[in-house]
């Protein structure tokens, strides 16, 4: 007797169904496994999205240049040479590879407009420790920081060389720190103090992120001065540098020619120089982040393996309750092979259809985390859908092979004995 794959299907439903309560609770043993390892799952790609969604606001092909060769003074406070100009004039001819470069100096002025002052703004963090609010981070930059930070004009103009030759004292915003001082107004022309100092504020970037979110205040709260104003507000020259190559190709490049240069201005037994590519540590917080994923979902899928048990035990119980019926149809020629697709297909339904149901907690799960967590709506990847469908099947042919495998060994003539 040859098993008919329909008919198989349509008596492992009566089963189930005729079993209601020990189905749906079989089921509920699955789904439990399945909502979990989703919604871990589905959470931990959404911290990982919402991290490189910040990386590539502030953006990609960017070198790293940090020149640690100091003076000192006669107090034996160090002194930092200003390598910018030459370094800036050194990539200007590396046209084909880079397109700008600029410091990653900054400072702790104090910056004021009107009412508004930034020494009484304090720093403000959710439960998950994003900034919500607090006062701008003011850096110094040169005429191409908007090129290796990947901003835009939106009001007013940006930094010029110019400006840093004749240290003019003019400053742009970012979106967020224009919101935060200045609101809905314009701020182009308006002078702000920074450390009792005046800066015409000259332009305003736009924003990278949704405005007065906490991605907004970590990437487009700033405030760009020129980088020669390092004398007036009395910082160090800046010692790091940005640069952005023309593309990923071209990054190689521009790192060696970067590294050629730096080794004959840099005074050795001073110090030395670095040059890398931005965000190594990125891809290595990117494996951290899959690594607590992988054991979170392990956790979250021993559930899994204690439903599995279950399946098995029903299914060990099924086999029992059917015996008779297993004689019988042995003893009218139904192979071995039929009666183990019998209860495999039986089980791989229960098991699938706990699939299903967990698949449905799973995606509602992800929604409200992703609202909770990261302001952000996650939906499950199609592969970590598919992959959860596929594994809650693989549980129950797995689980039900040894009960479908007692259930083919049952000679017909003990089977028939049965009660």
């Amino acid at each position: 007797m040859v098993l008919n794959i329909g008919q198989a299907f349509k008596m492992a439903w009566r089963s189930i169904c005729g079993k209601k309560g020990r189905s749906a609770l079989t089921i509920l043993s699955i789904f439990i496994g399945i909502a979990a390892v989703m919604t871990i799952v589905s959470t931990m790609e959404g911290m990982k999205a919402k991290t490189m969604e910040q990386f590539a606001a502030m953006g990609a092909n960017r070198i790293e240049v940090s020149v640690y060769a100091y003076t000192y003074d006669e107090a034996g406070n160090p002194i930092s040479k200003d390598y910018f100009t030459g370094l800036y004039r050194f990539c200007s001819g590396l046209k084909e590879s880079i397109i700008g470069i600029t410091p990653k100096g900054s400072s702790n002025a104090t910056v004021v407009y009107g009412t508004k002052n930034s020494s009484t703004m304090e720093w403000k963090y959710d439960q998950q420790y994003n900034v919500v609010s607090g006062p701008p981070q003011i850096y110094y930059g040169s005429d191409q920081y908007s090129a290796c930070n990947d901003l835009a004009i939106a009001k007013g103009r940006d930094l010029a060389w110019l400006d840093c030759e004749k240290y003019n004292q003019i400053c742009v915003l970012g979106a967020q720190a224009a919101r935060v001082f200045f609101g809905s107004a314009n701020p182009v022309g308006q002078i702000m103090k920074v450390n009792g100092n005046n800066f015409e504020v000259v332009g305003v970037y736009g924003a990278r992120v949704e405005p007065d979110t906490p991605s907004a205040y970590q990437t487009d709260n700033f405030m760009i001065l020129p980088y020669t104003a390092t004398r007036l507000l009395g910082d160090t020259a800046p010692t790091e540098f940005l640069v952005k190559a023309k593309d990923d190709a071209s990054m190689k490049t521009a790192i060696t020619e970067i590294g050629g240069y730096l080794s004959g201005v840099v005074d050795q037994s001073m110090g030395g120089y670095q040059v890398q590519k931005e965000g190594y540590w990125q891809d290595y917080q990117n494996q951290q982040l899959t690594m607590i994923s992988l054991v979170l979902g392990g956790i979250a899928a021993i559930s899994l393996l204690v439903g599995g048990i279950g399946i098995m035990n029903i299914m060990l119980v099924t086999v029992t309750e059917r015996t008779r019926e297993i004689g019988i149809r042995r003893s009218l020629g139904a192979q071995r092979s039929s009666i183990v697709a019998q209860f495999l297909i039986e089980s791989g339904m229960l098991c699938g259809m706990g699939g299903i149901v967990g698949i449905i907690f799973g995606t509602i799960g992800s929604l409200a985390l992703g609202k909770i967590l990261f302001q952000m709506t996650i939906f499950p990847a199609t592969w970590v859908t598919l992959a959860a469908f596929g594994l809650s099947v693989a549980l129950g042919v797995l689980f039900g092979s040894y009960p479908a495998a007692k259930a083919s060994k049952l000679q017909p003539v003990e089977a028939l004995r049965a009660d």
